[in-house]
């Protein structure tokens, strides 16, 4: 591979043609620190890749805050940044590649087409202050949110350019002589007390980001930095344009006291209600990439002698109105306790065709939860019914066909209640307080329940069986159409055993174990009806099941020490055959699926990664991103379809021949309150019909065969 090269003496000059095994092709944009250009993938995807100056390269301070850089990035979800693919801020000429993310930057698009109208500017506001959240959630602090470091896209802003960006954590100490960021949108304390800066400094910058994006020029605005700098510690701002029902809310972000600031998720709450009806922004059409005339003003260190100059206003030029891609993703509240796993694990599996299915389906919306806090249900189809639970619903019995709710049982009032779980001819369910309950399919009647609270990983479905923890090293069994217990034993070779998706066809759940230090795993299969354990083997790696396919292949993620998974194992036992597929970049904890030789996995930012595991090497078979943050795992279903679900009660199909996106369902988001849930949960395949869960306490189904009419 040809080395990073420089010609000329000029930065401007530098030409780099590769960037560890990613070759060059195109400049997208230069600054102050580097240059970024455009390549490719070896599967096709498309990146943007930052290639710093060389002289910037031989400075240990920056080599240090380039690698915090990275780290930075890499701890904040893709929903509302670009991810990062990969890097190597030790090489000789540093470099970071991330997705590449079309579209122009709020700086570019306010010179070119004045300001954003109300409407626009409303889901600016929504989608920054989320983006903050999600970045100050990762324990980041960006201290450079400006106009050129805000892409907008046809699924929100993403904020870009993590350079100067501090984790709240972290021991780098601003240069001595330096002011680092960009002056019309430093916070005071910035300017005062550099070494103090945290997340609020951001909320400040945030007002100044909109009040650019209002009116074509910022809330304090001179050709001169040190005038700037003192307008920004001493002066009111000026927000003459910025629209009167958004007004009060800048103005508190750009309070000079840190406390007095909103946070993110509070200016998130006065936007409330959202209004899905407003024209949201939609990039202009997208033109062949070209070499920039000039390069941009500087990114992330101002000098003494570097003049920043803010656009002057231009006529102001309304936007196409087109159907919107959801900016506002909420995190969904509630009920998701591990304590009663989904049958299948981690791959959830198309049912059979409910026997009412007819020939076309229009679709129903039912509200399920009427009480509480948002939250979204959890569905499971059985017996040619829709079984769902959630916040106050221990379980709820729908009609497929029509939506219609035949019975309900109660919970406690607020009380969350885990997915239901069909085993034995019963639906169970797991209380917040542990308790397992099961209740019978056709009228809804508690049958048996117990206490699961004692077991850490709680009860694992396996046929006509649950599997239990009983003790640091038992196992305990039960009949889950009765309750009692079929055995309860120590499984030979194993002190703390844990189990993975039952593989219906063979009879067998995986039972695993990881030595202390992650360097090896036992792994074994065992009978539930028995406790036999049919066959044993000791793995090197740190390895969790994700499922089985064909001929009884078995598939396990491996995870690094960082808890991130960074390559999929294949084992089979009728061979003891082991082959390890390395991942180009890690995952951070990965919802997967498996079908037939084929992987999917879908990371925490909304990335879905479909590798084939025939080939001797495994391969890519593509990459996607959903733009869809904090989502659910991802369920297989005919016709070559894949489904998931993202938190603000969005249902999304993906062909996963072509590895594209071919419909979504609009967000159900209720009376707009916010909320979080570590999980959320995932879509039901039943057959043609695909039924999703919503915030808004609602359960909804649509026709799997036509995702470009959702």
């Amino acid at each position: 591979m040809p080395p990073l090269r420089s010609t000329g003496a000029d930065r401007e000059a530098e030409g780099p043609e590769y960037a560890g095994e990613y070759r060059l092709q195109a400049c997208l944009g230069a600054g102050g620190m580097g240059v970024v250009h455009l390549a490719t993938s070896a599967s096709g995807l498309r990146l943007a890749v930052k290639v710093v100056h060389g002289a910037y390269a031989e400075d240990p301070e920056f080599r240090a805050r380039f690698r915090q850089e990275v780290a930075a990035a890499r701890r904040v979800s893709g929903a509302f940044t670009a991810p990062v693919v990969d890097a190597d801020p030790d090489a000789v000429r540093p470099w970071m590649a991330t997705l590449y993310v079309p579209g122009p930057t709020l700086a570019d698009q306010v010179k070119r087409n004045g300001p954003l109208s109300p409407a626009e500017l409303r889901r600016l506001t929504a989608g920054l202050a989320e983006a903050l959240r999600d970045i100050h959630r990762a324990g980041v602090v960006h201290r450079d949110l400006k106009p050129s470091n805000v892409l907008l896209t046809d699924t929100g802003p993403k904020v870009i350019d993590f350079g100067i960006s501090r984790p709240v954590d972290s021991d780098l100490h601003t240069e001595t002589g330096k002011l680092i960021g960009s002056p019309p949108f430093m916070a005071p304390e910035q300017f005062q007390r550099p070494r103090e800066v945290g997340p609020a400094a951001d909320v400040f910058a945030l007002g100044s980001v909109l009040v650019h994006a209002a009116t074509g020029h910022g809330p304090f605005d001179s050709d001169s930095p040190y005038i700037v700098a003192y307008q920004v510690v001493h002066d009111e701002p000026d927000l003459t344009g910025v629209p009167a029902d958004l007004a009060p809310l800048v103005a508190r972000c750009l309070a000079k006291e840190p406390a007095e600031r909103p946070s993110p998720a509070e200016i998130m709450a006065a936007l409330l209600p959202p209004s899905y009806e407003a024209a949201a922004f939609i990039p202009s059409q997208r033109r062949p990439l070209t070499l920039p005339e000039a390069p941009p003003g500087p990114s992330g260190s101002w000098d003494a002698d570097t003049p920043v100059r803010a656009p002057a206003p231009r006529p102001r030029r309304r936007l196409r109105p087109l159907i919107l891609t959801s900016v506002l993703v909420v995190l969904a509240a509630g009920g998701s306790f591990a304590a009663l796993h989904m049958a299948g694990g981690d791959t959830p599996v198309a049912k059979s065709h409910p026997a009412e299915a007819a020939s076309a389906f229009s679709g129903w919306h039912t509200r399920v939860q009427k009480d509480g806090d948002p939250a979204s249900p959890a569905c499971a189809y059985a017996a040619d019914a829709l079984y769902c639970s959630g916040r106050g619903v221990a379980l709820a019995r729908l009609d497929p066909a029509t939506g219609r709710v035949i019975w309900s049982r109660p919970a406690a009032a607020g009380e969350a209640v885990s997915a239901p779980v069909p085993s034995g001819g019963l639906l169970g369910t797991v209380a917040s307080d542990g308790t397992l309950r099961t209740f019978a399919a056709d009228r809804g009647d508690l049958v048996w329940d117990t206490s699961a609270a004692a077991h850490q990983e709680g009860a694992s479905p396996a046929g006509d069986t649950l599997l239990f923890p009983a003790s640091a090293a038992a196992v305990r069994a039960v009949d889950s159409a009765t309750g009692k217990q079929r055995w309860r034993h120590a499984l030979r070779g194993f002190t703390s055993p844990r189990f993975g998706p039952y593989n219906k066809t063979s009879g067998l759940v995986p039972v695993f174990e990881t030595t202390t230090g992650g360097t090896r795993t036992s792994l074994g299969a065992l009978r539930p009806r028995t406790g036999e354990v049919v066959w044993q083997q000791r793995l090197e790696g740190d390895l969790v099941p994700m499922g089985t396919g064909e001929n009884g292949v078995l598939f396990l993620r491996s995870t690094n020490s960082d808890s991130q998974t960074d390559a999929v194992v294949r084992y089979d036992p009728a061979d003891h055959s082991v082959r390890r597929i390395p991942l180009r970049y890690r995952l951070d904890e990965p919802r997967t699926a498996v079908r037939g030789t084929s992987v999917y996995l879908l990371d925490a930012g909304g990335r879905l990664t479909a590798l084939d595991t025939a080939a001797p090497q495994g391969r890519v078979l593509w990459e996607l991103e959903t733009a869809a943050g904090n989502v659910s795992a991802p369920v297989l279903g005919p016709g070559g379809r894949l489904y998931l679900s993202a938190s603000d009660g969005r249902l999304l199909a993906v062909d996963t021949v072509r590895g594209a996106l071919i419909g979504q369902t609009k967000p159900r988001l209720g009376d707009g309150r916010l909320g979080y849930a570590t999980t959320v949960p995932a879509p039901v395949v039943a057959g043609d019909r695909v039924f999703g869960t919503a915030p808004d306490g609602s359960v909804f189904a649509v026709d799997g065969r036509d995702p470009s009419g959702w």
